[in-house]
C-alpha cells in the first residue's frame, strides 16, 4: 500500500490542535504541484488551513497565514534526514497523541563541524491510532542512524 499504511477525524478536533486524516486522492489534487517527479503522497492530514503530507521522500507542511490564508509557508523534512522519533500518546480526558521527529537540518550529514538538527511535533486526535505511523518512521530513523555511523 506505500511506504505508510492507512492509519483514522472534525472542526471541533481542528481548534484543539489536532490533525484529521484527509484522502490522498483530495491533497493530490491540491498539493500535487509541490511534489517532485515520481514523489506520490502516502498519508496526509489537515489542521483546518494547515496541511502536512507524508510522500515516499519526505514530509512537507503547509503552513497557510494571514486572514485569507493566501500566503503559504511550505517546509520540507526529507525522510533520510530523520534521526529520532518519539511517541506521546493520549492519556484520559483531552489529551490528544504526539509524534516528534529530530532530524538533521544542516546540509551535510557527516560534517567535520558538526551537524544542526532540529524538531517537528505533530499532533493527532485522540482516537487516531499513531503506532502505526509512528513504527515506520522509527523504521526510517533506524535506517538512517545505521546508515551514518557505518
Amino acid at each position: 500500500m506505500g511506504l505508510f499504511d492507512k492509519l483514522g477525524g472534525s472542526l471541533a478536533q481542528g481548534v484543539m490542535g489536532n490533525m484529521n486524516e484527509v484522502s490522498v486522492d483530495e491533497l493530490t489534487k491540491d498539493y500535487g504541484s509541490y511534489l517532485m517527479n515520481e514523489e506520490t503522497i502516502q498519508l496526509g492530514f489537515r489542521l483546518i488551513r494547515d496541511v502536512v503530507l507524508f510522500t515516499d521522500k519526505r514530509i512537507i507542511d503547509f503552513d497557510k497565514q494571514g486572514a485569507t490564508g493566501q500566503k503559504m509557508r511550505v517546509d520540507s523534512i526529507n525522510l533520510s534526514s530523520i534521526i529520532h522519533v518519539s511517541a506521546e500518546t493520549s492519556g484520559f480526558g483531552m489529551d490528544d497523541s504526539e509524534i516528534n521527529l529530530t532530524y538533521i537540518s544542516s546540509p551535510y550529514y557527516r560534517a567535520s563541524g558538526g551537524v544542526t538538527v532540529s524538531e517537528k511535533t505533530f499532533e493527532f486526535p485522540k482516537k487516531y491510532n499513531i503506532q502505526p505511523l509512528y513504527k515506520r518512521l522509527q523504521e526510517i530513523a533506524y535506517e538512517n542512524h545505521e546508515n551514518l555511523n557505518k
